[in-house]
């Protein structure tokens, strides 16, 4: 999978309560194998420790324009700290630190570096709500984003004020997907491309509380749509229901649904704006005819249950399909069967046929890790077995050399 080696991320701390959280950022970062430097202003200590961030990001935290000490004095270059990185994340950023940043005020470290800063920022705002309201505060958000920097939305929920409302800083989950895209993006032929992907089972319902479904997790979709946010596509999600699913991904429209029919509707509403569209979803062939409205009861005995076909989701969008789009299905044949798959990739009028084998004990609905092999009209590209994670990125590696992305 693409990890952040080599890239240069750059922390500047602020003096917010939220910054206690910053650890976990700069764990995410370190387990992608980003080198990460931190810089904090005065009042951030009060908050986290210096050691915490320097143990967890293997350098020195650097947090005064003057390193004092008693046997000498040093000036801390903030232009080689802007230099060195390729990203400048600053959060928690306070009412305080986005004012001075707006009208270029420099009286502590972090200000000093941002405003000598090349690459992109980001900005994670972190304050109460009446402050995160405040017209000036609007307008500064506003500004910063006007001057072409990534300025993160502030979820709702409760705030340190006892407050309930907008002002906390994203999570730090939410900031590490945003940074990545922002590293890996710039040179990705993925930038800007639309994508329509599926995963997941689907449920077709017995009865109010009954449903017909099968074991897919949802990991490889989830693993497409976490690569495909990293490379800065513009992902929609129509996803049955999963447990593994990565909330709030930046780049990704979510659609969930349940059901095959549901499915396809969403599908076909949004089709024709694709360049690519990815089926992984694991959709019900049958559905009970006549759902019942009502939760039936044992007593009532043995239900019998009258199934109708489901529409096959990937042949009727592909019969659609522009001369520009390109499509790729999924295929789980209960033996290693390429001619079948091949035959369904003609049958669905796709482009190419992930095939995987159900009972594999490395591959399949029921594991973390897949064998698979990638069947089109030229030919069969078989894949070692790795990790859905590592997965999708192998294949959409194999899409861009294919199709000429």
């Amino acid at each position: 999978m693409s990890s952040l080696a080599g890239k240069h991320v750059l922390i500047g701390i602020t003096g917010g309560i939220a910054a206690y959280k910053l650890p976990f950022l700069v764990r995410l970062l370190r387990a992608q194998e980003a080198e990460v430097r931190i810089l904090m202003t005065p009042s951030a200590e009060e908050f986290v420790t210096p050691l915490t961030l320097a143990a967890l990001s293997g350098q020195a935290v650097h947090h005064h324009l003057v390193d004092r000490q008693a046997d000498q004095t040093a000036w801390n270059n903030h232009v080689a700290h802007a230099e060195w990185a390729d990203l400048m994340i600053i959060a928690p950023a306070t009412a305080n630190t986005l004012a001075k940043a707006v009208q270029g005020l420099c009286d502590n470290l972090v200000m000093a570096t941002y405003l000598s800063a090349k690459c992109p920022v980001l900005w994670a705002p972190a304050m109460d709500l009446d402050m995160y309201q405040h017209p000036a505060v609007r307008q500064n958000l506003e500004t910063l984003s006007g001057w072409g920097q990534f300025v993160m939305d502030s979820p709702s929920g409760p705030l340190a004020s006892g407050l309930l409302g907008a002002g906390r800083m994203a999570e730090p989950e939410a900031i590490f997907q945003q940074a990545r895209r922002m590293l890996c993006s710039n040179h990705s032929p993925w930038r800007g491309k639309k994508i329509l992907l599926t995963s997941g089972p689907t449920q077709e319902p017995i009865d109010a509380v009954r449903f017909v479904t099968n074991g897919s997790s949802g990991r490889m979709g989830n693993a497409f749509a976490l690569a495909w946010s990293a490379l800065g596509a513009e992902v929609t999600w129509v996803h049955g229901p999963s447990s593994v699913q990565t909330a709030a991904l930046p780049g990704v429209h979510y659609i969930p649904v349940k059901t095959a029919d549901a499915m396809l509707q969403a599908c076909q509403a949004v089709a024709d704006e694709q360049d690519v569209m990815v089926f992984s979803a694991a959709v019900a062939d049958y559905k009970p005819s006549n759902p019942l409205p009502g939760k039936w009861k044992k007593a009532q005995g043995p239900l019998a249950i009258q199934w109708d076909e489901n529409p096959d989701v990937i042949q009727t969008v592909a019969a659609s399909k522009k001369p520009h789009q390109r499509i790729l299905g999924f295929a789980l044949e209960s033996t290693w069967d390429e001619a079948e798959a091949l035959r369904k990739c003609t049958a669905k009028h796709a482009d190419a046929i992930v095939l995987n084998q159900a009972g594999d004990p490395e591959g399949g609905m029921h594991t973390e890790t897949n064998r698979v092999a990638l069947i089109s009209q030229a030919g069969i590209s078989p894949l070692p077995v790795q990790s859905k994670e590592d997965l999708a990125w192998a294949i959409l590696d194999w899409m861009v050399t294919t199709w000429k992305f």
